[in-house]
């Protein structure tokens, strides 16, 4: 019999730093959890309309499915952010987080959060709100500023900690937001704050809400029941010189970098948060194909990064360094990759990998789940963050243990 635990997102943040939606950088949102099971609560995100659906509170994985689904529907019929957070009080426990840049951000259903403005005079104002007063906390359209939601689950060892980080952490984003630092940053840098004085630490993850780039798999649980990777811990090392880097806990293998000798800068794991999603001069944007195991998409770019940087969009330059991963063990269950394998779209800074896996290793199967047509029809127009997949499934698990119970 397999059990599967509810989890409350009790962390969510969302930033607006360039209400115009011209900055590439200008808008971001983030969560996580002390709690297991991270991808149940997780988060939608419209690359078309720039606009991303948190979701979380203590309610079960159906209810929170029903009220994202029917909150990304107002969302296609221009509805407001403010409305469509207001569906959460619908359903017992449920919390929802709708904002972009141009629409500005509301909080509706079961939270405690503070909404911070920062006005063009460089003012700050940080007011907190609570469900327990009714009604939804909203940061209007055009203007600077984000929303924190903050509490602490049970069995933390930082329970109580809450109140005072999450008014800590909103009065740090109000400063970023006031002294220019992109949305993608404070983001990233927000979280970490919260991992380290709260406890409420495990990915979770964070979308660009501008340009459309999210963390993946990067931090979530690769198995159910499983915290995900804390914020606050070391994700990778990675050489200044040349851009190698490698995850941890292989990272641990490595004092310097074994293609140039150069030292190896430690990254933490809020801040490879915040690189993933923020978009430099030098940004690759990486998909793979072929298989959906967990990690495969960050270590890929990784690899691809690196590559990048030494040899630019040279598609056998690539091939190589993935064989190599291959060869090394950081990528395993993989045939080697081959020139035509890799589709280099330089203009784009795109790349395209293509695995197959060796003869025994499965990629992942289709998945035949009791959802209605008209919810897949609403989701099939809007890029998971995380995975609505995954948030499916749990659906179809529960269902399915229940059904086995009743017998």
């Amino acid at each position: 019999m397999m059990c599967i635990s509810s989890v409350a997102a009790t962390c969510n943040v969302m930033v607006i730093t360039d209400p115009t939606g011209k900055d590439p950088n200008g808008a971001a949102a983030g969560s996580m959890s002390f709690a297991d099971n991270m991808f149940q609560s997780t988060f939608l995100m419209s690359k078309e309309h720039h606009f991303a659906v948190l979701l979380g509170g203590t309610g079960g994985s159906d209810s929170r499915l029903d009220s994202v689904v029917n909150a990304v529907a107002s969302l296609e019929n221009n509805a407001s952010a403010a409305s469509a957070a207001s569906i959460a009080s619908k359903y017992q426990g449920a919390r929802l987080i709708v904002g972009g840049p141009e629409m500005g951000i509301s909080i509706g259903g079961s939270f405690d959060a503070y909404v911070v403005t920062v006005d063009g005079n460089g003012s700050i104002t940080v007011t907190p709100y609570s469900s327990t007063s009714g009604g939804i906390a909203t940061l209007q359209p055009g203007q600077k500023g984000a929303i924190i939601h903050l509490r602490n689950s049970e069995g933390n060892p930082l329970y109580g900690t809450a109140d005072t980080v999450r008014k800590q952490t909103a009065i740090n984003i109000g400063k970023m937001i006031r002294d220019g630092y992109p949305a993608t940053t404070i983001v990233s840098e927000a979280m970490g704050e919260v991992a380290n004085d709260s406890g409420e630490k495990y990915g979770g993850g964070a979308v660009n809400l501008v340009s459309g780039l999210s963390t993946g798999d990067m931090f979530t649980p690769k198995d159910l029941n499983e915290s995900g990777y804390p914020m606050n811990e070391v994700y990778s090392k990675s050489c200044d010189d040349c851009g190698w880097s490698v995850g941890y806990p292989s990272s641990e293998n490595y004092e310097v970098c074994p293609v140039c000798n150069g030292e190896l800068t430690t990254i933490y794991a809020y801040e490879a948060l915040g690189n993933a999603i923020t978009v430099t001069s030098d940004s690759v944007s990486v998909s793979v194909y072929g298989s959906e195991k967990p990690g495969l998409a960050s270590t890929t770019k990784q690899i691809v990064d690196a590559s990048v940087a030494k040899n630019g969009y040279d598609a056998s330059a690539i091939a190589t360094s993935i064989n190599k991963g291959i060869n090394n063990g950081l990528l395993v269950g993989f045939d080697h990759v081959e020139p035509k394998d890799i589709n280099v779209k330089k203009d784009s800074k795109a790349v395209g990998v293509y695995y197959t896996a060796l003869n025994g290793d499965k990629s992942a199967p289709s998945w035949d789940l009791p959802v209605d047509a008209s919810i897949l029809n609403i989701l099939g127009s809007v890029q998971t963050a995380i995975g609505v997949i995954l948030i499916l499934l749990v659906v179809f698990r529960s269902r399915l243990l229940k059904s086995f119970q009743n017998r």
